[in-house]
């Protein structure tokens, strides 16, 4: 019996003909746009993660700020 995986039902979903290309072994011609694709979502991924390394960068550093905030305000009232 044949193994089931994840991205064949994936692929089925999307495209029950591309699934079956797939599966008799057939090569999409459009090879070049496939890379450009995956190219795509590389970078992508990559915005993403930036993104969210400045976003806690932000963070941690309004924290910092908020903290020293309140020690200079407790030091200028005591």
């Amino acid at each position: 019996m044949p193994i089931i995986r994840s991205s064949d039902i994936g692929t089925y979903l999307y495209c029950n003909r591309a699934w079956w290309y797939k599966k008799q072994g057939v090569e999409s011609i459009n090879q070049a746009e496939l890379a450009a694709g995956t190219e795509l979502h590389a970078r992508h991924g990559r915005q993403v993660l930036a993104s969210s390394i400045t976003r806690t960068v932000g963070l941690i550093l309004l924290m910092v700020a908020l903290i020293m905030l309140v020690g200079y305000c407790t030091v200028q009232i005591v």
